[in-house]
């Protein structure tokens, strides 16, 4: 992800930019929707023969192309081929809002059918999908809504994975790596982004409320990874002794690695949330990576495909649809690689896990 750089690291506090809650919380959609099971939404054969005779076809207008979103882009392409659509564009933002309305702009040229795409700041994108909106494209989103946009009439669904579900394995899986009980540092990102959101409450809760003789005593915010090595620096420098710190996503989680190495730490685990090769191989290097957890990313992609055929075909397709996630580890980092992104993991995972 590329943000705005700017970061705050503030010690444990009742109140928090970051989520906190007495009940446990549950992963709603962009608009409070409830989650709906990605393998609840099917076609019929008979619905596939229909759809594969229309002569659709699908763009896909990426936020950012990397390791996950290529895996969610393989899902939707691979689905698309299954019904018949021809994918006749895919387009990469670098994460720029600008980028993308101009991507958008560019891909109707094609008339696609359907377009699959992450909005990358909801609440302006009503600029950038309302030309295709306005011409009767088929919208399936990622993980995003676009605000101003009403589900089945301007858009068929989001598709997303089961937010809670990511942070709290990544709760239980910290606490299983430093035994229950100890001291941990939360980096949270602090930013209006309800994926990261979502995910980094559901972690702060599980601490909080499952594992009571473990103790979030320093809390970060974050909003840029290239400041990932600051915050670590701070954070170890306030509390050296951290049993664990959580990071919000693989990028700065790196960071906070190269900051552990340069201090000759080996006792600090790590979790973090996306397979990422370097990650990946400190942990099987029994390094501070303790575990990766990770969604389902290719399903999402397929799903996703799969909601834009039910759209044409005018079927109801709930609001939010979401993927299972699963907890990485040294045992089953191939295996997971391959539930995760329905590929192998690179060559050089594969010779550290053997």
């Amino acid at each position: 992800m590329k943000l705005k750089a700017l970061f705050a690291t503030v010690p444990l506090l009742a109140a928090t930019t970051a989520m906190a809650f007495a009940e446990q919380p549950a992963t709603v959609g962009p608009n409070g929707e409830a989650p709906t099971p990605a393998a609840s939404l099917t076609l019929s054969d008979a619905d596939i023969e229909t759809i594969k005779s229309g002569g659709h076809t699908a763009a896909l207008v990426w936020h950012e192309l990397y390791d996950w979103s290529n895996a969610v882009a393989q899902g939707a392409k691979d689905e698309f081929a299954r019904l018949g659509i021809e994918v006749v564009a895919e387009t990469d933002a670098g994460f720029d809002t600008a980028r993308q309305k101009a991507d958008v702009e560019t891909v109707m040229a094609r008339n696609p059918s359907i377009i699959v795409s992450l909005p990358i700041d909801p609440p302006t994108a009503k600029s950038v999908y309302g030309v295709a909106r306005d011409a009767g494209v088929e919208l399936v989103f990622i993980d995003n809504a676009v605000q101003g946009f009403t589900h089945g009439e301007d858009y068929t669904t989001v598709v997303s994975a089961d937010l809670f579900q990511i942070g709290n394995k990544a709760a239980v899986a910290l606490a299983e790596a430093i035994g229950g009980k100890g001291k941990v540092g939360y980096m949270f990102h602090d930013a209006d982004f309800p994926v990261t959101n979502q995910r980094d409450g559901a972690f702060k809760w599980t601490i909080e409320n499952e594992y009571p003789e473990i103790e979030i005593v320093i809390e970060s915010g974050m909003t840029d990874p290239a400041n990932a090595e600051d915050i670590a620096s701070a954070m170890l420098s306030r509390n050296p002794d951290l049993d664990g710190i959580y990071t919000p996503w693989a990028e700065p989680a790196l960071g906070v690695l190269s900051v552990l190495r340069q201090q000759s730490n080996d006792r600090t685990k790590v979790v973090t949330i996306d397979l990422n090769e370097p990650a990946a191989l400190d942990m099987l290097k029994g390094g501070n990576i303790a575990a990766i957890v990770a969604d389902e990313a290719y399903q999402i992609g397929v799903t996703a495909a799969r909601a834009a055929a039910a759209g044409l075909l005018d079927k109801a397709v709930e609001p939010f649809l979401v993927v299972d996630a699963l907890s990485v580890g040294s045992d089953n980092v191939v295996d997971g690689w391959m539930q995760s992104m329905n590929r192998q993991p690179p060559e050089s995972v594969k010779a550290a896990a053997q």
